[in-house]
C-alpha cells in the first residue's frame, strides 16, 4: 500500500475502474459539509442517507474537474516522476481523511446535542459514527456504479451507432438516447410504477379503513350521520376521523364553563361525488341540511392529501363559540401529502377554489346583518389548497372575515407574496407586511401577535410559522443558491452553525422535512396549540377574557388528540 496506493487504470476499463483521486476528495468533503446541522435534529441512518447522496455529487463533481485538469495543456506527462507523485498524493489522502473524518463525526455528535438544547430535547443522542460511514460509503459506492453502467451503456451505443452514421452524429444521438431512457426509465418505471404504485394502493387500502375508537356520529349536524346526504362509507378515513370526532355541546360547556350547542362539521370524501364542483355542490347541500349557515361562525377547512384536518386547529374555534360554529371540507385525493405534493399539488389549489367559490356564493343569499362570520384554515398542504383558492392577498382580505395558516409551504401564492414585499428590516421568517395591519406572523403567539404594535385592523390573517420548519423554506433553488432564511438574524430555534452548502443544504433539508414532526411545538413542523391564540386573534367572541383563553390553552395541551 505504501508502495503503491492506487491501482492504475486498465484500458477500457470503467465499471471496475479505481476512483479518481480527484473526485474522491471532492466527496470526502461533501460528506463532511453533510454532517453540520441543519433546521431540525436528525436520526444517525438519515444522516447515513444524506451523507451517501452528497458525497456522490461530491464525486460527480471532482470527476468533472479532474477532467478538465486532464484535459488542459498543464496535465501530468505519464512517467516514473508522475506516478510517484500521484503515490505521494494517494498517500496524502490515506493519512488525513480518516482522522479528518473521525474529527467531523465527533463534531457533528456536539452540533446535533446543540441544536437538540435549543429546541428543547434532551441531549442525549444516539449517533453511530461507524454506521453513518458504512451507509454513506455503500450509498456513494451504489449511486457511482449506477452512473458508470450508464456510462458504459452510452458508450456500446456509441460504438454501435458508429457503424452506421459518422462519429459526431453518433456521439449526440447515444447521449440524447441515455438521457431519453434515463429519465424515463426513473420517472416512468422507478417512479410512477413503484414508488407511486405501491404508495397508491396503500393509501387506497387505508382510504377505506376507520381508525380504532373512531366511530359513526348520530349527529343530525354532522356528515356521515344517519341523516346525513354523505354516507359513512364515503368519507374516506380522515374523513371518518373528523366526523367521527367531534365535540358534543356537554364537552364544549364542560371545557368553557358556557352554555353550547353541537357543532356542524360537514366533510365530503372523494368517493361521494365525481369532481371538484360536485363535490363543492354536495358539500352547500350538507351545510343547508345542518344549518351551518345560521351558525356565528363559518369556517371552510384545507384539507392535506388523504383528505386530513388538523383536529389541533379546528376545536379551538368551536370551543371559543360555544359550539356554534361550522366547519366545511372536501377530499381531493387519497395520498398521502408528500405524494399529493409531487403528483398532483395543482388538485389541492382547484379542489379548494370549487369549495370557496360555491360556498361563499351561497353565503351571499344570506341577508348581510345576518350571515355568519366567514373565515378559512390550513396546515401545511391544506394551508397551500386555500391560499390557491384566492387571488391574492387583497382578493383573501376581500372574501372572508379571517383566517388562520400553519407550516404554510414555501410554494404558497399568498404567503410568497407577503414575504417578498415585506417591510424592510424585518427577517423573512417573521416578515411584518405593511405594518401588520391585517397579516402577521408568529411562532411564539402570546408575544409574536402583538408584534408590530402597531393598530391591527379586520380582517386578520394569523400565519403560525416556526423558523425551523423545513416545510416552509423547502425548494429546489437550494441546491444552488443561498436561502434568506440563513442571514442574520437567525430565527430563534436555528442554531448559527448551521451554514449554507451548495448541494448539500438541499439534501438536508429534503431530510428535515422528513423528520420535521420529531420535535415538539413550537419546532420543525409542530405548531401544537397555537391556533387557540390565533383564533382568538382572528374572531374573538365579544364576552372572552384573557382567562378563558388560558382555561381553553391549558385543555388543548393536556388533551389526547383523537385521530
Amino acid at each position: 500500500m505504501a508502495r503503491h496506493p492506487y491501482r492504475t487504470p486498465r484500458p477500457g476499463r470503467l465499471v471496475r475502474r479505481w476512483p479518481d483521486l480527484t473526485a474522491l476528495c471532492v466527496a470526502t468533503v461533501f460528506f463532511w459539509l453533510s454532517l453540520t446541522p441543519s433546521l431540525v435534529p436528525r436520526p444517525w441512518y438519515l444522516q447515513g442517507v444524506i451523507g451517501g447522496i452528497t458525497a456522490a455529487i461530491g464525486y460527480a463533481l471532482g470527476a468533472l474537474l479532474g477532467w478538465a485538469v486532464r484535459a488542459g495543456p498543464g496535465r501530468l506527462p505519464r512517467c516514473r516522476a508522475a506516478r510517484r507523485h500521484r503515490a505521494r498524493l494517494w498517500q496524502a489522502y490515506y493519512l488525513t481523511a480518516a482522522p479528518l473524518s473521525v474529527l467531523c463525526l465527533s463534531e457533528s455528535a456536539r452540533m446535533q446535542r446543540t441544536l437538540r438544547r435549543i429546541q428543547g430535547l434532551p441531549e442525549t443522542l444516539t449517533w453511530h459514527s461507524l454506521m453513518i460511514t458504512l451507509i454513506t460509503g455503500v450509498l456513494c459506492a451504489a449511486l457511482l456504479l449506477a452512473a458508470r453502467a450508464v456510462r458504459l451503456g452510452t458508450r456500446a451505443l456509441i460504438r454501435l451507432l458508429c457503424r452506421f452514421v459518422p462519429r459526431p452524429v453518433a456521439v449526440v444521438a447515444g447521449l440524447l438516447i441515455s438521457v431519453a431512457a434515463v429519465a424515463v426509465g426513473t420517472r416512468d418505471v422507478v417512479f410512477d410504477r413503484g414508488i407511486v404504485e405501491v404508495a397508491s394502493r396503500i393509501a387506497a387500502a387505508t382510504d377505506r379503513s376507520t381508525k380504532d375508537g373512531i366511530v359513526q356520529s348520530g349527529s343530525p349536524h354532522v356528515s356521515g350521520s344517519p341523516h346525513s346526504l354523505v354516507r359513512w362509507e364515503d368519507l374516506g378515513y380522515e374523513g371518518r376521523n373528523f366526523t367521527g370526532s367531534v365535540p358534543g355541546r356537554r364537552q364544549i360547556a364542560r371545557v368553557t364553563g358556557r352554555p353550547a350547542r353541537d357543532p356542524v362539521r360537514v366533510y365530503v370524501g372523494q368517493r361521494a361525488a365525481d369532481g371538484f364542483d360536485a363535490r363543492a355542490a354536495l358539500a352547500v347541500a350538507e351545510l343547508e341540511r345542518t344549518g351551518g349557515f345560521d351558525r356565528e361562525v363559518l369556517a371552510i377547512a384545507g384539507t392535506t392529501g388523504m383528505g386530513w384536518v388538523n383536529s389541533t386547529d379546528a376545536e379551538p374555534l368551536e370551543y371559543l363559540h360555544g359550539g356554534d360554529t361550522a366547519i366545511v371540507a372536501v377530499q381531493y385525493s387519497y395520498l398521502p401529502s408528500w405524494l399529493s405534493f409531487l403528483v398532483d399539488k395543482e388538485q389541492a389549489g382547484r379542489a379548494h377554489r370549487a369549495l370557496v367559490d360555491a360556498v361563499r356564493a351561497r353565503w351571499l343569499e344570506e341577508p348581510a346583518a345576518e350571515r355568519p362570520e366567514l373565515v378559512v384554515f390550513g396546515e401545511s398542504l391544506g394551508a397551500y389548497g386555500v391560499e390557491a383558492a384566492f387571488d391574492d392577498a387583497e382578493d383573501l382580505l376581500a372574501s372572508v372575515d379571517g383566517a388562520v395558516f400553519a407550516g404554510t409551504p414555501q410554494f404558497s401564492p399568498i404567503r410568497r407574496e407577503l414575504t417578498e414585499h415585506r417591510d424592510p428590516g424585518s427577517p423573512v421568517w417573521r416578515p411584518v407586511y405593511d405594518g401588520g395591519r391585517h397579516f402577521r406572523f408568529a411562532q411564539y403567539p402570546v408575544t409574536d401577535l402583538s408584534r408590530p404594535p402597531g393598530p391591527w385592523a379586520k380582517p386578520r390573517v394569523v400565519y403560525l410559522q416556526n423558523a425551523s420548519d423545513a416545510i416552509a423554506w423547502w425548494s429546489p433553488r437550494l441546491a444552488v443558491e443561498r436561502p434568506e432564511w440563513l442571514e442574520d438574524p437567525l430565527g430563534p430555534d436555528v442554531t448559527g452553525e448551521m451554514t449554507w452548502f451548495p448541494f448539500v443544504t438541499f439534501w438536508q433539508t429534503t431530510v428535515d422535512m422528513a423528520v420535521s414532526y420529531g420535535v415538539d411545538a413550537p419546532h420543525g413542523h409542530r405548531y401544537g396549540t397555537g391556533s387557540v391564540e390565533a383564533w382568538v386573534a382572528v374572531v374573538p367572541p365579544d364576552d372572552w377574557t384573557p382567562a378563558d383563553t388560558h382555561r381553553l390553552k391549558g385543555y388543548m395541551d393536556a388533551r389526547d388528540a383523537p385521530y
